[in-house]
């Protein structure tokens, strides 16, 4: 099947030629024939250019826009997203104090330092964890600490606390936590911490979160308006006619979906990425399955303990009650033998 995709990227290989590179390769046809009909499909339709392909995906997103190559595309989107112009200084190493597990949940993570020395960490996650708040400010915490322990390490006793500079988690979610569809007209949700009171400090920590299921739906309805829809466009685009309006109006993709497209060529490459996808994606969900029906085990263990109390705090009122009975009881009986003597 060709598509208006062609005429952009030449290069774009037809369904039977790309079915039939796989079956001239045992090994690459027992691989593709242990995906179900889905996956099969939708591994073709990216790769002919019928469908957009997710640059969600790990290994894309890090192709693309690796700051090690690709420098000036992530400054750009981290541009649009802080409304200034930034400029990386350096990539930091990526691995924390995190646990485990969760660090192998996050698609991307990406950490650069800014030439003002902030910190942008620039996650994706496929699968919104729950509890995102509470994941952020941890997140958060520890890139602080990591930049307090390094500007504290170089400077020595000319230390100030005023060295230390903002540190901003963005996070990107393919699919978003049910809290963000309680506001489902926003798809930016930027905070800092601050005072009731209006007391002005000045806290390092900021959070720029995206929820990019809500974006695509928006999307539909008011389409790329300004740069940094484009970027959100390009993170979230499956549909070739959209895709192409998006390289009409900012040809700087044009050049992205190139490298993306020659990286296609390589059917095998291609299939080793998208079998790693698809592994972490079964992984993800069934980590987030276990996460969401200990969350609810939880909630209904707190219920039952609730219920718990108000039958215990039930039952001493009860108790209460009818230990006042007895002592009215006892009382009532003391007058009758007092209204017996007084009647002799």
């Amino acid at each position: 099947m060709n598509t208006n995709l062609k005429k952009y990227f030449p290069l774009l290989k037809t369904r039977k030629e790309i079915e039939e590179e796989i079956k001239n390769k045992d090994y690459l046809f027992k691989e593709f024939s242990e995906w179900n009909q889905e996956y099969q499909d939708l591994f073709l339709d990216f790769c002919t250019g019928a469908k957009g392909i997710k640059m969600t995906y790990d290994v894309f997103f890090k192709e693309l826009m690796n700051p090690e190559y690709h420098r000036e595309r992530l400054e750009d989107l981290i541009s649009c997203l802080l409304n200034c112009k930034v400029s990386i200084k350096e990539i930091l190493p990526a691995d924390s104090t995190r646990i485990a597990d969760e660090v192998s949940l996050l698609i991307t993570d990406i950490v650069v330092e800014l030439e003002d020395g902030s910190i942008v960490n620039v996650e994706i996650q496929k699968i919104g964890f729950l509890f995102p708040g509470e994941r952020c400010a941890c997140y958060s915490a520890d890139l602080l600490l990591r930049q307090y322990k390094r500007v504290r390490n170089r400077k020595k006793d000319l230390f100030s606390y005023r060295d230390i500079k903002t540190v901003y988690t963005i996070v990107f979610f393919e699919k978003s936590e049910a809290a963000f569809h309680d506001f489902p007209n926003e798809y930016i949700h930027q905070g800092s911490n601050v005072f009731d009171t209006g007391l002005s400090l000045k806290l390092p920590q900021k959070y720029i979160l995206i929820p990019l299921d809500i974006y695509k739906k928006k999307r539909h309805n008011y389409g790329i308006s300004n740069k940094l829809d484009a970027w959100l466009a390009f993170l979230t685009q499956e549909d070739p006619e959209e895709i192409i309006e998006l390289i009409d109006k900012y040809p700087e993709f044009m050049e992205i979906y190139q490298q993306l497209y020659d990286y296609c060529q390589n059917i095998e490459g291609v299939m080793e990425m998208f079998s790693k996808e698809l592994h972490e994606l079964d992984k993800n969900t069934v980590k987030y399955m276990i996460e969401e029906q200990q969350a609810e085990i939880e909630e209904q263990q707190a219920e039952i303990e609730e219920q718990q109390a108000e039958i215990e705090e039930k039952q001493t009122e009860i108790e209460e009650q009818q230990a006042e009975i007895e002592k009215q009881k006892k009382e009532i009986e003391k007058l009758k033998e007092q209204l017996i003597v007084l009647k002799r």
